[in-house]
């Protein structure tokens, strides 16, 4: 069996998968996929970490990739990503750089089963900090720094890209070469705040037709993932893998423990089970009617009739699904151009789960590209940043 066919029947485990340990974070990043601000009070405890990473190991999990929010504000950060590391699973955990001082980069550096990954979307802070927040910028640059000094090798600079940072591939490229970094490039989803953003954010016809170009000439080099297999469409397979890994390959774990087939569909349509009921996430794994249904043989729907088909596979699931589109239908991206007709057709917009932003209505995220909302007043002292006066480099208590 080829190995693409035992990826769409599903693996007895999935190679990796998504951990978002907290929703609290310092930013409020306008396309933030978990819309991610405030903390759950009923996040997993630090003995409920534990559980699941000693879960993991037994099914032999590859590595884990955590995130959030921003993971590194848990108190018990550290200590869980020790935890698993002497597990034998390995780690890759995305943050801000709020918290890679020097010295913690110093013990990354030594750790032969920790990466890290620092999220920039904008190789000038102008850009960047239109999408991430002011000062979003500085703060990871210095950890880029810390932790090239530190003499980290290949550890990773993680980019969205979108409209407003698609001319800067290069400039990336640089960027990580001039720190031993090795630059992930990721897909804009509709998932979270991106739901509300999307439409201003994502790139245009354009962009995506150099992006594959600039890929197919650098993409060994530049890790995708399965971001980017709906450009496959134009020409040569892109390095990655080539269709959906939802429920298959890969999955996500949120702060609760609800365990959802993809990181960017946060939503009740694909939530598979949660794991602290009975069987862990195991059980949630192998037997849930959600996974069983997406690892069945998927019809093309719309797309039967494309000859490109076989080549992007319909596009990105929840991409189709926070705009509307049918899952069986044309990604919104879609090169071959269906994908404008689809959206001028598409049904209502659904809205993702939990929203967890720093602020205290409900509703769509306002958002001016180029100039960031000023936010409420808060009503509660909650409902502020976790890491209200922090500064990077100075050390500071945070509250759970």
């Amino acid at each position: 069996m080829k190995l693409v066919e035992q990826f769409q029947s599903g693996l007895d485990a999935p190679i990796c998968l998504t951990w978002e340990l907290t929703y609290a974070c310092n930013l409020s990043c306008v396309h933030c996929l978990s819309s991610s601000g405030r903390r759950d009070p009923d996040e997993l405890s630090t003995a409920e970490c534990r559980a699941v990473i000693d879960e993991l190991r037994r099914m032999q999990v590859f590595y884990v990739n955590i995130g959030g929010g921003e993971p590194t504000v848990r108190s018990d950060f550290w200590e869980l990503v020790e935890y698993a590391t002497t597990s034998q699973v390995g780690v890759k955990f995305s943050t801000n750089g709020v918290r890679i001082t020097p010295d913690r980069a110093r013990k990354l550096a030594a750790s032969d089963y920790v990466d890290v990954q620092i999220s920039l979307d904008g190789a000038t802070e102008a850009v960047n900090d239109r999408v991430r927040g002011p000062g979003s910028y500085a703060t990871a640059m210095t950890a880029i720094r810390n932790l090239a000094d530190a003499g980290m090798a290949d550890f990773k600079i993680s980019v969205t890209v979108t409209r407003e940072n698609a001319g800067q591939l290069d400039e990336f490229a640089a960027l990580a070469d001039a720190h031993g970094a090795q630059l992930r490039i990721t897909r804009l989803r509709p998932s979270g705040r991106g739901t509300d953003t999307w439409a201003d954010l994502h790139p245009t016809a354009e962009q995506q037709r150099t992006l594959y170009t600039w890929l197919l000439a650098h993409g060994e080099r530049v890790l995708t993932g399965d971001s980017f297999f709906h450009l496959n469409a134009l020409g040569p397979a892109l390095p990655g893998l080539n269709l959906c890994g939802a429920g298959r390959v890969v999955c996500l774990i949120d702060p609760v423990g609800d365990v959802y087939a993809c990181p960017f569909a946060i939503h009740d349509r694909f939530r598979a089970g949660n794991v602290r009921t009975p069987g862990g996430f195991r059980t949630v794994w192998r037997d849930s009617a959600l996974f069983a249904e997406l690892r069945a043989p998927q019809s093309a729907g719309a797309c039967t009739s494309c000859t490109a088909y076989d080549s992007c596979r319909g596009g990105c699931m929840a991409a189709k699904f926070f705009t509307g589109l049918p899952l069986d239908g044309p990604d919104p991206e879609c090169v071959r151009g269906h994908g404008e007709p689809a959206l001028a057709a598409a049904g209502p917009v659904p809205r993702p789960g939990g929203d967890h932003s720093h602020r205290t209505t409900r509703g769509p995220v306002p958002v001016t590209i180029g100039r960031r909302p000023s936010a409420p007043v808060p009503d509660r002292p909650c409902d502020t940043s976790p890491l209200a006066g922090f500064r990077p480099e100075a050390p500071a208590h945070v509250a759970h």
